[in-house]
């Protein structure tokens, strides 16, 4: 499904069909990088499966898609500026696809907007980062999944450091007002993700 998604994402933009296979292999190959437990084809899949129902809510369904495609394209858990690599990135790609320039433009807000999950003025972005974070909102043992292969892409950092970087952002959510930022996911998400995290920081 990612794939087929993919390619007619980018038969909108060029017919030039070698090079988006070539994307698209890119984009497999990035994110089944041996490093990576989380942020895998399996996260895209995942955002597709929570963005897909609310289609009609989204004013811009293919800027969605190619924030969904490039977001993590670039994740190395020893840097801190991944979201602006991955812009980056997608700003090229899109370029090599002859993609406007107002999408493109509207996809780097998005990617960027994925470092602090803030709420945005723009309510197809507030929809992207809320499907971002839905993992939050999952059963327990979905969610310590989760949590167990975040802890292997940061298999570099021994317990006392990353507890604490972890304890941290986890104890950022839970100051937030609204971890989800949209009616849909906050009705969907909201309590469980704040139970999940709780219960999370207390194991740490």
């Amino acid at each position: 499904m990612l794939k087929n998604t993919f390619l007619s994402l980018a038969a909108n933009y060029s017919s030039d069909k070698t090079l988006h296979l070539t994307l698209w292999e890119e984009i497999v190959e990035n994110h089944t990088n041996k490093k990576r437990y989380y942020h895998t084809l399996e996260h895209l899949e995942s955002l597709l499966f929570q963005l897909t129902p609310i289609k009609t809510e989204i004013n811009h369904w293919n800027t969605i898609l190619f924030t969904l495609f490039y977001h993590d394209v670039i994740y190395n858990s020893l840097k801190s500026n991944n979201e602006e690599k991955s812009a980056e990135f997608a700003i090229q790609r899109m370029q090599l696809l002859s993609v406007p320039q107002e999408i493109i433009k509207r996809c780097e807000n998005q990617i960027l907007a994925t470092k602090h999950h803030k709420l945005s003025e723009d309510t197809d972005t507030n929809y992207f980062t809320d499907a971002d974070l839905a993992i939050l909102g999952a059963n327990w043992e979905t969610y310590e999944q989760y949590y167990k292969n975040v802890r292997k892409e940061y298999v570099v950092y021994p317990n006392l450091v990353y507890n604490s970087g972890r304890k941290k952002a986890l104890k950022h959510f839970l100051t937030m007002d609204n971890i989800f930022k949209t009616e849909y996911f906050y009705k969907k998400f909201e309590k469980t993700a704040r139970k999940n995290i709780q219960r999370e920081i207390d194991f740490l």
